[in-house]
């Protein structure tokens, strides 16, 4: 089975800009939110209004993880700085969890100790950040497409605007019914659903740092193939990693017959030429080895600590 590994990229400037430009939105959003919310006094919009400031703060981290990713690599980091993306993803979803179970908690406390709320304030204010919100998804949406990094804050930004129709939802409650209670409630559910959206996304940068296989790629399938071709008896010790999102690696044992073994650049040159157009995996790195000279019950994939 074939599979397609193509990605549209963005130019890596104009990309940066659209990020500085949603930093700059979300910075002053915040501002007038959390002015809006001492103001009215409304939890629930300070609520969103730190975790609009999370946003702001993903998408920093964001922007350097970006700029870091692009320098080449050196003798000290051999494999580049890609990584740096998956690292910020981590980081801006850990804030994320941190965010969540405070606003939680605040929204209990906010239950036992009730305070008076100007749902006008709160509405306003809200729907002012939820057009600030489309205008940052609207800046970043295509790029996260292809990086786990802008996702990461990307993310941040729909569970903010999701938030901010919460919050006009909640002063609304207020202004028609003076429902006071609805403003701590929207705040915790604020939280929850910010602790959902992190789990479904959280898992794959967990598994890219762990150097789990690429979930589009089947390990058994990649080692099949391997075995598939002319030449090849069978093959052990494979690691299948990504080096960084959207860039597969392998290395790999491969036993060839006694004849293949003669010309083990023509054998490694066909497998990995396989390789690139099957599975798009363009860095592999294969160990040529006599029938004749391997030891039986090696592990397929991965490593025995205890073979000799």
């Amino acid at each position: 089975m074939s599979h397609n590994h193509t990605h549209s990229h963005i130019d890596p400037n104009a990309g940066d800009r659209r990020v500085v430009g949603a930093i700059g939105v979300n910075m002053v959003l915040t501002l007038a939110q959390i002015v809006g919310g001492i103001l009215s006094g409304s939890l629930a919009l300070i609520a969103d209004a730190l975790h609009n400031f999370s946003d702001a703060i993903a998408l920093i981290i964001a922007f350097f993880a970006r700029k870091i990713a692009r320098r080449p690599a050196d003798p000290r980091m051999s494999f580049g700085y890609g990584r740096a993306e998956v690292v910020a993803a981590l980081v801006n979803y850990t804030t994320l969890v941190v965010l969540a179970v405070y606003l939680m908690y605040e929204g209990v406390m906010r239950f036992i100790e009730p305070e008076p709320v100007n749902g006008w304030i709160v509405v306003w204010i809200a729907a002012l950040a939820l057009i600030v919100d489309l205008i940052t998804a609207a800046l970043t949406y295509s790029m996260a497409k292809d990086s786990m990094n802008i996702r990461a804050a990307f993310l941040h930004n729909v569970a903010d605007a999701l938030g901010s129709l919460a919050v006009i939802v909640a002063g609304t409650m207020v202004i028609v019914f003076n429902w006071t209670w609805v403003d701590p409630a929207v705040t915790i559910l604020i939280s929850v659903y910010i602790l959902w959206h992190v789990k479904s996304e959280i898992g794959e940068t967990i598994h890219v740092l762990m150097l789990g296989a690429p979930s589009d790629l089947d390990p058994e399938e990649v080692a099949s193939m391997i075995e598939a071709t002319e030449g090849v008896v069978s093959v052990h010790h494979v690691h299948l990693w990504s080096m960084q999102e959207h860039e597969p690696a392998l290395t790999a044992h491969v036993v060839a017959t006694s004849h293949a073994d003669e010309d083990a650049r023509w054998l490694s040159t066909t497998i990995k030429n396989a390789l690139q157009d099957q599975f798009g995996i363009g860095h592999a790195t294969l160990e040529i080895e006599s029938g004749e000279e391997v030891c039986g019950h090696l592990a397929r994939f991965g490593h025995d600590k205890h073979e000799h």
